[in-house]
């Protein structure tokens, strides 16, 4: 099993699972993306979100592939880039931050490692990229009947588990933050984890463009 991690293109845009692909809750206010939903193109409105923020800030997003097919994604931009996250109660995101907004693994590959691969794979690009940590809000009432918004908001737990601490306590809605500045042991672990991922792959597969043979269609 060959596992390997892509930075968000818009042409890697395209492997996110529809609902993710067609879903504008963090990039619009929620009145905008209310009104997008109803109204408008919200999988036009994400394509001109991602194609901006490449253009003006860089790489907003990382794509993991479990042999070749897409099995988990996280998001993220500084908080000026995300409307939404004004308008939650454990707003604002940190000045030294950047926020990451979303994460999500498609079941069949959930329990592998994959979301701690991500997250590494975020530490690692913003660490080259000066910043000094990734804050999140969390749910911590993921998956509770009743509680609406899908996988929108990732749950607390999650974040939790793969090194972030809980900044501003809320009863549903909690802001986590993982510090960057002493990482080094993050850097280190990605570094190995990256190198365990390319040697696990020929040459020739690193110089083929990272493109599923099929198409997932499972949805977490």
């Amino acid at each position: 099993m060959s596992r390997r991690l892509v930075s968000l293109t818009l042409d890697t845009l395209e492997d996110l699972p529809r609902p993710c692909r067609q879903c504008v809750y963090w990039e619009l206010d929620p009145v905008a993306a209310e009104r997008a939903g109803t109204a408008g193109d919200p999988g036009l409105e994400k394509e001109a979100w991602v194609s901006q923020t490449l253009l003006e800030w860089g790489s907003c997003g990382k794509l993991a592939y479990v042999d070749g097919m897409p099995a988990g994604f996280v998001m993220y931009a500084p908080p000026a880039y995300v409307p939404r996250s004004m308008a939650f109660p454990t707003s604002p995101v940190s000045a030294d931050a950047a926020l990451l907004t979303t994460a999500h693994i498609v079941a069949a590959f959930s329990g592998g490692g994959l979301g701690r691969m991500l997250v590494q794979g975020v530490a690692r690009d913003l660490t080259k990229r000066g910043i000094k940590a990734i804050e999140a809000f969390g749910d911590a009432k993921f998956g509770e009947a009743g509680e609406g918004r899908g996988g929108c908001v990732a749950p607390a737990d999650f974040f939790l588990s793969v090194g972030f601490k809980t900044v501003r306590q809320h009863p549903r809605y909690p802001r986590l933050r993982l510090e960057l500045r002493t990482a080094l042991s993050w850097k280190s672990d990605v570094e190995y984890a990256l190198e365990k991922l390319l040697g696990s792959m020929s040459p020739d597969s690193l110089l083929r463009p990272v493109r599923p043979a099929t198409r997932s269609t499972t949805i977490g």
